[in-house]
């Protein structure tokens, strides 16, 4: 009787194992998944070649973005070093971009932000620099990437100044993914480029979302 038992038991965790490969098979939801917090709303910026870049070009990329000004002495040089070393880590992969945003676009012209790209010494083809219209990229800062609290929009959009150390982490399919992550923190820019890697490998969108992306319809 108990040799049946053992029996039953056996064939029962096998019949789980081979349904659990068949379910999962070819797929990617045995692994591990950075949470969706957000996803990426339309837009059309500037970029330091005087092009227009929208959502649609961040497509199939795994993209860190930041926001930033070139005349900071503070916060954003610390920043976009550290985003540096992000950068020199994974330049070489095809499905990976940084897109900064700049903060203070009345300063920050197309041409200033080729100056600052070219003293970065990156390829702006993997290092995106945008500029735009001020009130629309403080919208995309706290709607799209929660980079900055939507409850600091009050007042008139002249008198508002966001100035953050904090990094989003779009996946290929238009969300936010992970969390937002300080890149002052060493901990957290590993984080990063361990979950940079992870959504490289992707190649589905995950099975949850939040109420829209605006990549894959």
């Amino acid at each position: 009787m108990r040799k049946r038992i053992i029996g039953y038991s056996i064939f029962f965790i096998v019949l789980i194992c081979v349904f659990l490969v068949c379910v999962f098979a070819g797929t990617n939801n045995w692994k591990s998944k950075s949470p969706v917090i957000s996803y990426v709303k339309p837009f059309a910026f500037t970029t330091q070649d005087k092009k227009v870049f929208t959502e649609k070009d961040m497509a199939g990329k795994v993209c860190a973005v930041n926001f930033f000004f070139t005349s900071c002495h503070g916060v954003c040089p610390i920043m976009n070093n550290n985003m540096k070393a992000v950068y020199d880590e994974f330049k070489d992969q095809p499905d990976f971009m940084i897109v900064s945003h700049t903060c203070d676009p009345e300063t920050d012209s197309a041409a200033r932000l080729k100056h600052y790209a070219d003293s970065m010494k990156v390829d702006t083809h993997k290092w995106i620099f945008l500029t735009g219209r001020k009130d629309s990229l403080y919208l995309a800062a706290r709607n799209n990437y929660l980079i900055d609290d939507p409850n600091n929009n009050v007042g008139s959009i002249n008198d508002q100044f966001l100035h953050s150390q904090f990094v989003a982490l779009v996946d290929k399919f238009g969300n936010v993914r992970g969390q937002v992550y300080d890149a002052l923190k060493p901990d957290e820019l590993k984080l990063l480029k361990h979950d940079i890697s992870t959504l490289l490998k992707e190649t589905e969108p995950p099975s949850t979302t939040t109420t829209g992306t605006s990549f894959v319809q």
